[in-house]
């Protein structure tokens, strides 16, 4: 059972309640067995693509193009329960749907909606969301990937770094600078001759996702690749705004997993002739966990009603996601405490939380960045030069 201890189910829709049973229940079912194995290699669960599909969620919060159409609280629960399952699977499918279809419907002309998005809504397409650069992560505002006008396209150079997805996807959105100085995101087809990617190694964390360096040479893509309303750097702040509501879901999934699986430990293990859940000191410790996860999903279900109705922001969102990065590590690490030496096997499911949150903490906003827009906000005074 999910922890609700404030009883938030009273304020989900029998929809919102079906969607998270749903992928709930998927993710017991066909991840949990074998998601150790996969992270332990280093590779992303492929296996699990048609069956996940099938949930037919990819798409999240857009109406039509075979999308699903969900509310920003049910879109919400699917990215905490397929993170409560693994990190690197929410990022296999969050990628697409979370990423890479949210700015395409944001951001694209109806053609280009009618073009991309029914694809990869039936997931036929795996999308990739190529922002980030070598030298720029938080700096994102500088970014140097070029794209000069050419003839009837683009011709686009440049690096990209972290991008998950990168090196099997269908689609790339790669970000540029036009020679306005303005930014566009361009679509980037699989073989676009002049790309190339290459795998990112030895991480320790979403060993289960992989990451990709993507060089571009001279890659050519239609003008009609150029989402229409990618104008400026402002069109790319509404889509990082999207994505942060998401991390701060992903991020309440991983503690939740990793309570649970400790409540459960607790409850079974015994030392001293009794179950190590009668001693104070881990009563403390789940209860405290109970306690951040019980503020964490307060602040995710307020943040994807404010979405739903239009009026979430910026800052609201890296609020959210700072906050709730920060204590889903706590409560990971609490977790791991809790199952003494078998919090390091990964047949226990702790550990890989522990290492992946390493990653949720960091993406989409360090805890410094986030901090930094909401002080913005608050203060009216740019804290960042």
């Amino acid at each position: 059972m999910v922890p609700d201890y404030y009883l938030l189910d009273e304020l989900l829709t029998g929809e919102e309640r079906a969607v998270r049973e749903k992928v709930r229940a998927f993710v017991d079912r066909e991840v949990l067995p074998v998601i150790g194995e996969y992270w332990e290699r280093g590779e992303p669960p492929l296996s699990l693509l048609p069956a996940l599909a099938g949930l037919n969620l990819c798409g999240g919060t857009i109406e039509g193009y075979g999308c699903p159409g969900l509310s920003a609280v049910a879109d919400g629960l699917v990215n905490m329960e397929l993170s409560r399952g693994d990190g690197g699977l929410h990022i296999l499918f969050g990628g697409t749907s979370s990423l890479v279809m949210p700015a395409i419907a944001m951001l694209g002309s109806e053609e280009q909606k009618e073009r991309w998005l029914p694809a990869m809504a039936r997931m036929e397409k795996v999308g990739a969301f190529a922002l980030t650069e070598p030298e720029h992560g938080s700096d994102v505002v500088s970014l140097e990937t070029r794209a000069r006008r050419v003839g009837g396209g683009y011709v686009i150079d440049g690096r990209k770094r972290w991008i998950g997805n990168a090196s099997f996807a269908d689609v790339i959105l790669v970000w540029a600078r036009d020679e306005e100085g303005g930014v566009g995101v361009f679509v980037v087809e699989k073989g676009a001759p002049g790309m190339s990617t290459r795998l990112m190694t030895g991480k320790t964390a979403m060993r289960s996702s992989w990451q990709a360096e993507l060089e571009l040479a001279g890659v050519r893509v239609p003008a009609e690749n150029r989402l229409e309303h990618s104008r400026t750097f402002a069109d790319t702040n509404r889509v990082l705004a999207a994505m942060r509501y998401g991390a701060a879901w992903a991020a309440l999934g991983h503690a939740v997993a990793c309570y649970e699986a400790a409540l459960a430990y607790a409850k079974e293990r015994r030392q001293f002739g009794r179950p190590i859940a009668a001693f104070q000191l881990v009563q403390k410790k789940l209860a405290g966990m109970l306690a951040e996860i019980t503020s964490m999903q307060l602040l995710c279900l307020r943040l994807s009603q404010l979405a739903d109705r239009g009026k979430i922001t910026g800052p609201m969102a890296s609020l959210a996601k700072m906050n709730n990065a920060a204590k889903a590590r706590r409560v990971c690490l609490e977790a791991r405490e809790i199952l003494g030496g078998n919090g390091i096997l990964l047949e226990y499911h702790v550990a890989r939380h522990v290492a992946d949150m390493e990653a949720v903490y960091t993406y989409e906003g360090t805890d410094d960045i986030n901090a930094l827009i909401v002080g913005r906000d608050i203060t009216g005074v740019s804290a960042f030069v």
